[in-house]
């Protein structure tokens, strides 16, 4: 559909937000004239458009600004974080399009027939649909390999070197690639949301299991093995309680909601969840302050490793209903300064956003368009 360069063009305008040819010639190193024919077959190809004019520097004529198309490219996005599971179509800015549900299935053989009986239904409101999507992404729990085609391993799943693209496109016709779910939720945050004009970040999730993920030098950061960014299974307390990994003492027995839930249970308590939790702990419950306080500062601990190695230009933590608007939240941030080197507490942005299942179907079909973006092709 579009030759190297003009996706990398394509990546060039996605990740400005906006540039004019002259500002696309400089980035390339092509001549302002070369650069205009490549820009014209783009835009009447339709994955490029004309936007307002930008003021020419001293006498110079304005410059015109392109920015993506919307509807030069859509793309399919499928979560398996829910029962049933999401799907979504995506166009170029990140919008979606339409949405359709279905029964999720631990058989991945059954789960990519049951992906190709529900495509139609969400490419049905759009009749140019089925021609414009060029790409389905996936987003599990769990270790995919480095190629985007394989997961090596789904402890929430029960899966272990599952070659799930090759299934899904065999099942779809489509090309596909498969991601873990943090990993998918930073590269939509970096195309489409607040780390746009970030260089460097790292995304934490926190849900019913926690993940992260690294942009560094605006790449994101997998690892030799696709493995970058697991700290859920990073151990944060030596011969704490077992982890479903078969390790000990986890982020994610001390932290993600799973775990909250059981310490709540425990302590006999009849509030699972931190909005519960939080009212009782308003209340004076002991058992609560002490829940919340044990998993707020485990992550906020974890977050403050991350700091220290990486150094991000910000920490973005997507979070359920009401994770972080009290006593939780608050103690996550003061773990995060407690435990960053003094000279640095407070000196790396930390912000928070919602998660629901848009956000996981998006950040899914993020995957698809991400790679068309850049030009990389599945295995």
């Amino acid at each position: 559909m579009l030759t190297t360069l003009q996706r990398q063009m394509l990546g060039a305008v996605n990740a400005s937000g906006g540039i004019s040819r002259t500002e696309l010639a400089q980035l390339s190193g092509m001549s302002k004239a070369a650069i205009g024919g490549v820009v014209r077959e783009m835009i009447d190809a339709g994955f490029l458009h004309e936007a307002e004019t930008v003021p020419g520097s001293g006498q110079g004529r304005p410059s015109v600004r392109l920015v993506v198309h919307p509807d030069g490219a859509w793309f399919a996005g499928v979560s398996l974080l829910q029962n049933p599971a999401q799907m979504a179509l995506i166009n170029l800015h990140g919008e979606i399009l339409s949405r359709v549900s279905f029964a999720a299935d631990s058989d991945p053989q059954r789960l990519a027939e049951n992906i190709a009986q529900a495509l139609p239904d969400l490419l049905e409101p759009h009749p140019e649909a089925a021609k414009k999507t060029v790409g389905l992404g996936v987003t599990l729990s769990g270790l995919i390999d480095e190629h985007q085609s394989t997961c090596v391993q789904s402890a929430l799943l029960g899966w272990r070197d599952v070659p799930l693209a090759k299934l899904i496109s065999q099942a779809t016709g489509m090309d596909v690639a498969i991601e873990n779910d943090a990993k998918a939720l930073a590269v939509s945050e970096k195309n489409f949301g607040q780390a746009r004009d970030l260089s460097s970040f790292t995304l934490v999730s926190h849900g019913a299991g926690i993940g992260s993920a690294h942009f560094i030098a605006g790449k994101l950061h997998r690892g030799l093995h696709g493995g970058a960014g697991e700290i859920a299974h990073c151990t944060l307390e030596l011969n704490g309680s077992p982890c479903r990994c078969g390790k000990r003492g986890c982020l994610d027995t001390l932290a993600s909601l799973n775990a909250i839930a059981e310490m709540a249970r425990s302590e006999g308590l009849d509030a699972i969840t931190i909005g519960g939790l939080e009212q009782q702990a308003m209340q004076g419950v002991s058992a609560a302050i002490r829940i919340l306080h044990r998993a707020g500062s485990a992550l906020g601990l974890a977050i403050s490793h991350l700091i220290q190695i990486n150094d991000p230009d910000m920490i973005l933590i997507a979070h359920q209903d009401a994770d972080f608007s009290g006593l939780f939240g608050t103690v996550v941030q003061q773990s995060i300064e407690a435990n960053v080197l003094p000279g640095n507490a407070g000196k790396t942005p930390v912000r928070t956003f919602t998660l629901n299942d848009d956000t996981w179907a998006r950040a899914a079909a993020s995957i698809a368009a991400h790679r068309f973006l850049v030009g990389l092709k599945p295995v």
